[in-house]
């Protein structure tokens, strides 16, 4: 338990900072996203594929953004600059793109799931 603390703090305040003020994207595998999604309360997860794949099969409590469409939406429900976020995709390459969209407009906290859901060990849910 304790070093399952000591991992989050690790990751959710520590590795933002070797970005020496930059906004950045941390790569993040599942494992660690796990630990953060079960350790914090508000983690925002956002899926960034396409609509249909969301539909097809998702982690609990995503929200659903395409990584195209980012940009233009992501106003309509992120609107804490300093929330933790974690971006996930299929695999790894739309996230990225997300993710880097997220941190040119300003938020600070972004985390890239690598290996996208077809890595996620936990459960998923679908429409």
């Amino acid at each position: 338990m304790k070093k399952r603390i000591l991992m989050l703090i690790l990751i959710v305040f520590m590795l933002p900072l070797a970005a020496c003020g930059d906004n950045v994207v941390t790569r993040l595998s599942v494992s660690e996203a796990q630990v953060m999604i079960n350790g914090l309360e508000d983690v925002f997860l956002l899926d960034v594929r396409s609509y249909s794949e969301f539909r097809q099969s998702r982690i609990e409590g995503a929200v659903h953004i395409p990584y195209n469409e980012i940009a233009h939406r992501y106003a309509d429900i992120l609107h804490d600059i300093g929330a933790v976020i974690i971006v996930y995709c299929q695999s790894g390459r739309r996230s990225a793109i997300a993710g880097r969209a997220l941190a040119d407009i300003g938020f600070i906290r972004i985390y890239d799931m690598q290996g996208g859901i077809n890595a996620w060990q936990g459960s998923t849910i679908s429409d």
